[in-house]
Formats: C-alpha cells, structure tokens, sequence
C-alpha cells in the first residue's frame, strides 16, 4: 500500500510539474538558419513560430525558388532544435521521478 500511495505522489507531482514545463517551453526561442544565414526562422520550443528573417538580396523574383527552399530548410532547422530543447526539458523533469527509461520519449 505505501508503494501505491507513493507511486500517487510521484504522479502528482509529475503532474504539476509537467503543467509547469509547458508553461516554460513557451519561453523558450530556438532559432533556425538556411543558406548560411540569408533565412534565419525563430519559434518557440512550443512550435510557435515568432519571426523570420530574410536576407534583402532574396527578395527578387527570380529568387522564389530558392527563397522557398530556404524557408524550408530553416523552419526544419528550428523544429528540430525546438524539439530538441522539448526533451531537454523533459529529462530535467522526469529525471528524478525514477520513472522508467523510455517513457516521455527518454
């Protein structure tokens, strides 16, 4: 019974803490970069995307092509990173839960 009421605790206090951890990855900005530079996109570790900036000399219209490209890359580029600060997170989190590994993607 005392496992069971401590398993309980863990669990609540998961809990709280994951709340705590999704309220802090909107803080955190990672910031994606193609075409050494010329497109840099910045997003939160929440996904949300608060900026692009693209370099003047793209802005032509026989760019488009390339200028799309590089978009690409570069939100790529900060999703990653900002699931990479995500499980970050996360591991500072669980880690002294005792949870088993391979939970939460650990």
């Amino acid at each position: 019974m005392a496992d069971f009421l401590g398993m309980m605790k863990q669990a609540a206090q998961l809990q709280s803490k994951m709340q705590e951890m999704q309220e802090s990855l909107a803080n955190v900005e990672v910031e994606g970069i193609s075409g050494g530079g010329l497109v840099a996109v910045r997003m939160t570790a929440k996904m949300d995307v608060k900026g692009i900036k693209i370099d003047p000399s793209l802005m032509k219209a026989e760019e488009r092509e390339v200028l799309e490209d590089l978009l690409v890359t570069a939100l790529g580029d900060a999703r990653r990173k900002a699931e990479t600060a995500m499980q970050e997170k996360m591991q500072s989190l669980t880690g002294g839960l005792g949870l088993p590994p391979g939970l939460f993607g650990q």
